[in-house]
Formats: structure tokens, sequence, C-alpha cells
């Protein structure tokens, strides 16, 4: 018997075969919807919470920051958070940082740089994508080339390594058209009326399997999930912890995202990504209550013990975990440095921050900001 007519799928020939976008329609069930439902509820009431921040750009770095260490660390690039929250503080130059850390922060730069394009474009297009790709990547290659013969292999860690799992679309014209038919998919509504979130979660898979640059792929679909619900106003701002979720359960990522490949099973695929969804906006949420209830306590605390606190220092002390005198010296005015080091001196003593030795510098770090992100 043929089984070839069965399984047309080998993962040593280029997956030219892949499917145009939309999937069947028989695809979503009453299951799907019900999750879609919970992830729907979930993320709707992130959207909600981030409107109670005092500001919420003062604090999207900061849950970006987790966002983007977890991202990479799906890709083995780890940082230690003492690194990257350095870097991020400006006490070490960034030219200066770890190889790891400096993947780490062009992430986070990748995820604004798409952020504030598809703001001003009001759509998700190629060229929205490439930039977030040449930012991750820090490269200025676009989609890859017809003749480069990228293809997936298993983890050195990993049973049979070295060995071909997928082989991506490849040949002329190949990778765009279905990249034009992705896009297409994503910002036509009226043609396509299937709902965001699960748009979403379709999309990625689509992305994913395109596989449309040479490297940082992983990086680059997971900052267009976001970009894509800001875009259709399921989030204000870019906060969804995605790849937290993805790191605790990347076991079944890789095989729900391979089993729609080799069996069209979208249904699991879905799934996954709406609990995904669901999951992490609960976290993000908890983060959020966290932090703005660790505001109050602080600024309640500080304001009776010393007189020149107020709301604009305390909220500055939560843009992120590392401090510097300097940014207490911009948002009060005050560049003495007898007096900043007064400043720092006082929070020390009434265990606001924390001082910490690092060659000839001193940075600060606000410890409760610090468990909060890391708990």
């Amino acid at each position: 018997m043929d089984t070839s007519k069965l399984n047309p799928f080998d993962r040593n020939k280029p997956y030219n075969q892949l499917p145009l976008l939309p999937p069947p329609d028989k695809v979503i069930d009453n299951e799907i919807l019900l999750r879609w439902g919970y992830a729907s509820r979930a993320l709707a009431q992130l959207n909600r919470n981030i409107l109670r921040l005092p500001n919420p750009n003062m604090l999207v770095n900061t849950i970006t920051l987790q966002e983007a260490q977890s991202s990479s660390a799906i890709e083995n690039i780890f940082t230690t958070e003492d690194e990257l929250y350095k870097a991020v503080s400006d006490s070490v130059k960034e030219k200066d940082a770890s190889p790891n850390t400096k993947e780490v922060l062009r992430y986070r730069e990748a995820l604004w740089t798409g952020y504030y394009d598809i703001k001003k474009k009001g759509e998700v297009d190629q060229d929205s994508i490439i930039k977030v790709y040449q930012q991750v990547k820090d490269t200025r290659q676009g989609i890859r080339p017809p003749q480069s013969q990228v293809v997936i292999k298993r983890g050195q860690s990993e049973l049979r390594a070295g060995e071909v799992i997928f082989t991506p679309p490849r040949g002329k014209g190949v990778i765009e058209s279905k990249m034009e038919n992705l896009i297409h998919y994503l910002n036509d509504n009226e043609t396509y009326s299937t709902d965001p979130l699960l748009k979403m979660a379709i999309a990625h898979y689509q992305f994913e399997v395109i596989h449309p640059f040479s490297d940082g792929n992983g990086r680059t679909g997971r900052i267009l999930n976001l970009l894509y619900l800001v875009n259709q106003d399921l989030l204000s701002h870019p906060v969804l912890y995605l790849s937290k979720y993805i790191i605790e359960n990347k076991d079944d990522y890789y095989y729900n995202l391979g089993a729609v490949t080799q069996r069209k099973s979208w249904k699991n695929w879905i799934m996954y990504m709406l609990n995904a969804v669901e999951q992490t906006s609960k976290h993000t949420n908890q983060i959020i209550d966290e932090i703005i209830d660790q505001m109050k306590a602080t600024l309640e605390y500080a304001r009776k013990e010393l007189r020149w606190y107020n709301k604009e220092i305390n909220e500055v002390l939560f843009t992120q975990p590392y401090i510097k005198p300097k940014i207490i010296g911009d948002i009060s005015g005050k560049t003495s440095r007898t007096t900043l080091t007064k400043y720092m001196s006082d929070l020390t003593r009434l265990g606001i921050l924390t001082p910490k030795q690092d060659g000839k510098e001193v940075y600060y770090i606000n410890i409760d900001l610090v468990r909060i992100l890391e708990g």
C-alpha cells in the first residue's frame, strides 16, 4: 500500500504544500468556543487592569522585560535577572553586556519597534514583521532567500540529536506568497470574520511553519501575537506574558505544532493557545495587582517618613528593578550630588531600596518589585 498518499508530509522535503489560510470551517467546535470564552474574558480583565496603572507605559517595560527574558529562554538563550536588570538600568552599558543579555534587550526593543509601527499604520504588514525580526537578530536581512537550505533539527540534548524534524517551505516566491496570505488573513476581517483571538492562534502556527527568516522566527512570532492583539484592540499595551506559559509547557507546544503539520490536528493546537492566553492573562493580572498594591504601600510608608517623597518619585521606583540616583534626580529636579546621596541614603534606611556594589558603581534594587516579578 502506498502510504505517501495518506500522509504526504516528508520532514526532509520543503513543506511547500502548506495549505493557505483559513483552515477548514469544521476546525472550530463547541469545545474550542467554550475555551475561547474563558480566554476572552481573562484577556478583557487584563486589558481593564492595565488602565488601573497610574501610567501604563511606566510599567509596560517592567512586565515586557519578563516576556523578553522568557521568550529568549525558549530559544535556549539564558541570562540572569541580575545581568538583565543592570543592563536595563544602564548600570552597565549595553555594549558591555553579555551576548545573551543583548539578545534579551533586543527582543524588548523589537516589541516596542513593532508596537509603534502598527499603531502608526493601523495594521500588521510584512514590513512591520521584518522590522521586528531585524531588531531581534540585529541584522539587515529580510525574508530568507530561496536558495537558503534552512532545516529544523533536534537539539543536542534530545534523543537523536541533529536529526531533521522539519523542512520549511522554500523556493522563489514561495515564502512571499504564503506570508501575503497570512497577512491578508490577519487584516481582512470582512473576508475572514473569525474572532481575532482564534485568528491569532491559527496565524501563529502558520507563521512558525512558514519560518520566513533564517533565524529568530520563534521570538518574532511571539512578538507578532502581541502586536496583533494590540492592533485588534484586545490589548491596549503589549503586556501578555505568553512566553512563561510556553516555557512551562514547551513539550506540548512543539507537539501540538507538529500535529497540525502532520495530521491536520488543529483542535489541540488552538486549545493550547487559548489556554495559554487565559492562564497568562490571569498571571499578568496578578503581577499588575501586586505591583499596584506594593506601590500604594510604599507611597504611604515613605510619605510619613520623608518630606521630599512624592507620588512621581514613587512611580519611578517601580519602572524597573534596579535604580540609579540619576533617575531620582530627573524626576525630583534635584541635580546636586549631595542631595541625591541623601535621598538614596534615606530610601536605603527605610528599606525601600537596597544598595549593591558593582565594581566602582553602586546601584539600588527595589527588592519588592524584584520579588513580584520573579514570583
